[in-house]
């Protein structure tokens, strides 16, 4: 769990910055959001919600949030509004950057992203960039963005580390609780920040 919770960071990294190919958001947006903690260290310190604003602003436009709202809810989502389906999207990316984005304080995070060199079944619609991310000491951690294209855009949907999917550990997650609290009920818990997803090493 520790290595997830030291690489999680990163996912909020390098996603953001429009640039024409997936190599590059991420390469371009991880030194970006580097420069932007290292000049207001500072004021984030003492107020995190000005720095999960300021990520924020990066971020989300980036993200493919309703198409991976769709993948975590799964069987779920079928009938529902499009609304709801943008509220669960909305709820659930505030959760996990209302979680995660206090870490990235505790970390030096420059020069720990390696971005490899594209293989795999890549498409014009679909690829996946797979980098590594050093930890402390000598290890690596795989972390793989998996972007699709979308009215002329690279964004993306899922990030998989060390081998296991956010979008599919999520989706289990996030049917256990519409089972035992129905989808209204998963709504005011995520709200309430209630909800802790966990992204388990040997799930």
């Amino acid at each position: 769990m520790m290595r997830w919770m030291a690489s999680l960071p990163a996912l909020f990294l390098a996603i953001g910055l429009a640039a024409e190919e997936p190599p590059e958001i991420i390469e371009d947006t991880t030194y970006r959001i580097i420069e932007l903690i290292e000049e207001n260290r500072a004021v984030y310190e003492e107020d995190a919600e000005r720095m999960r604003e300021d990520i924020r602003e990066i971020l989300m436009p980036r993200i493919d949030t309703l198409y991976s709202a769709r993948l975590v809810l799964g069987r779920h989502g079928r009938g529902r509004d499009e609304d709801e389906v943008l509220e669960f999207a909305d709820a659930l990316a505030e959760q996990l950057l209302r979680r995660y984005a206090s870490a990235l304080l505790e970390y030096d995070l420059r020069d720990r992203l390696e971005i490899l060199p594209m293989s795999g079944d890549n498409t014009e619609r679909m690829t996946r960039v797979r980098t590594r991310i050093r930890l402390d000491g000598s290890s690596r951690a795989p972390m793989d963005y998996v972007f699709r294209k979308t009215e002329g855009e690279w964004l993306v949907f899922d990030v998989i580390v060390e081998g296991i999917s956010y979008v599919a550990t999520f989706r289990n997650q996030i049917g256990e609780e519409i089972r035992r609290h129905g989808f209204d009920g998963l709504m005011e818990r995520l709200r309430e920040g209630e909800i802790e997803l966990e992204v388990e090493e040997d799930a």
